[in-house]
């Protein structure tokens, strides 16, 4: 098992947030994590990458114990983050923010390079020399996650992969994410766009008031309408 989280439990100041969250990914899996908002799925994402401390529980990435681990170290073992909100570097160009943390594949192999990200995204390559702060929501995005590849992860997590975005640019995410998927590359993803997700991914993770409330494979999901009304409203 590639990441196991096991009874999770976080949160702010005295207010809990997670509780008990168990999650398991395999390596060259895409999961995705759903529910409404402040369900708990960012801060789950803060706990597993080491952003936020966990209260209690483990965190393991290929049979390793990080739950201790700061941020970066566990970026170094493998996390890979597309955070909410895009975060790219606004004084740097696209080049310099794909570059300034870019690192080899930790097994030596071809990995993630400029040239790759610019095959995958095209439009990062017309605008290398642009700043981050000039790029449109939909390039910026790109942007974010051509950053994330660049550290050679070997689990990805996009949060809000495609939150705020024009339709077109959207489809142009997913179609990403399904090369990036199909190189062999673990996924965990955060979005509203079921219909997008359930081709994508292979299990689904419902949560609901940090808990997890339901989980299944994509054809499970597409089946089970009152799941998807009752924790998605959709």
């Amino acid at each position: 098992m590639l990441l196991e989280a096991r009874a999770l439990e976080a949160g702010y100041g005295p207010a809990q947030v997670l509780f008990g969250v168990d999650l398991r990914i395999g390596a060259g899996e895409c999961v995705t994590l759903l529910g409404r908002n402040g369900m708990g799925k960012t801060t789950t994402v803060k706990v597993l990458t080491g952003l936020l401390p966990a209260r209690s529980g483990s965190i393991r990435l290929d049979g390793r114990e990080v739950t201790a681990l700061p941020a970066h170290a566990r970026a170094r073992l493998g996390l890979g983050l597309v955070p909410e909100g895009r975060q790219v570097f606004p004084t740097l160009t696209v080049r310099e923010n794909l570059t300034a943390t870019a690192r080899p594949p930790a097994d030596g192999g071809a990995g993630w390079t400029l040239e790759r990200v610019h095959a995958l995204f095209p439009e990062l390559a017309e605008r290398s020399a642009a700043m981050g702060s000039l790029l449109s929501g939909g390039e910026q995005q790109m942007l974010a996650i051509g950053r994330a590849l660049m550290t050679n992860p070997r689990l990805l997590i996009l949060d809000e992969a495609t939150e705020g975005l024009a339709p077109l640019v959207r489809a142009r995410i997913w179609e990403a994410l399904e090369e990036v998927r199909a190189s062999g590359m673990a996924l965990l993803i955060i979005d509203k766009n079921v219909q997008d997700l359930l081709r994508i991914a292979s299990r689904h993770i419902m949560l609901e008031k940090g808990r997890i409330v339901w989980t299944g494979s994509s054809a499970e999901l597409a089946r089970a309408k009152d799941v998807r009304e009752k924790y998605l409203g959709v």
